[in-house]
């Protein structure tokens, strides 16, 4: 049997294991079983909360997309393990954790039950390259940004087709994006390794925010508040120039339940 914690950070939901005792075995067919939402206990992840060695820092994060596979940095579930290390009594209010792209800082903001307000810092992104269709950056995941008119109206195959396109070797996370009003926009996103929309994405909303604030080419600006299906967020950043750095993604994590699974 093999315990887990399950979480959700705007509707991007997560299975939370702590695996500090290397309790669980990887292996690809096992996550994806868990992560089924017809036969498992259903997720867009799962994650692994492991012990670091370096001193300084609290944990450190392991995530799998869906589909089995080891996935790049996941910004939502960033929040979550950080609500998951509070819960286990790793951490008190502040944590330094590491993941995939490395060095993460997180601050715990606000409690109230089973949902806490969580910022985490996203690396720093040094280059937005501009298509034609679009723009693409990496802000711990790739990510292409399409800003449109009508984000309710997209149809997300679009997303599929742009995912797989020649011109990212090894495929893209792709977010529809309408502006709005007062720095504020609305996005929709289609996750590689999940390959399908999901509620929100931490990294890709991160992604949009900081494609708003390039395009607008407003270097003052830096807060821009994001809706999605799932929830609602705010991306703080600072600007030099093309560079952005000091990025921090806010927004609910929230507690869903706990119990035990036999592998």
């Amino acid at each position: 049997m093999q315990k887990f914690y399950k979480y959700h950070g705007a509707g991007n939901d997560f299975i939370l294991i702590d695996n500090r005792t290397k309790s669980f075995s990887i292996d690809d067919s096992r996550i994806r079983k868990i992560c089924n939402r017809r036969v498992g206990v259903g997720a867009d992840g799962l994650i692994l909360l492991n012990s670091s060695k370096e001193q300084g820092i609290d944990f450190e994060m392991q995530y799998f997309n869906s589909d089995g596979f080891e996935g790049s940095m996941c910004g939502n579930g960033g929040r979550c393990i950080v609500a998951f290390a509070q819960r286990l009594g790793i951490i008190d209010k502040e944590t330094f954790f590491s993941g995939i792209d490395g060095l993460h800082k997180a601050n715990i903001l606000v409690m109230a039950g089973n949902k806490t307000e969580i910022s985490i810092q996203i690396k720093d992104v040094s280059e937005i390259k501009s298509f034609d269709d679009g723009y693409f950056l990496d802000t711990g995941s790739p990510h292409v940004v399409k800003f449109v008119d009508n984000v309710h109206a997209v149809n997300m195959e679009e997303g599929k087709k742009i995912r797989h396109d020649v011109r990212f070797e090894k495929g893209t996370n792709v977010n529809f994006v309408e502006v709005q009003k007062d720095n504020t926009v609305f996005v929709r996103t289609y996750e590689r390794g999940v390959e399908d929309e999901t509620l929100s994405c931490g990294t890709g909303v991160t992604a949009s925010a900081l494609a708003f604030a390039f395009a607008k080419q407003n270097n003052t600006l830096s807060t821009v508040n994001v809706f999605t299906c799932g929830g609602t967020f705010c991306v703080h950043f600072k600007r030099n120039e093309n560079m952005f750095f000091q990025i921090y993604l806010q927004g609910e994590t929230c507690f869903v339940f706990e119990g035990d699974y036999e592998l």
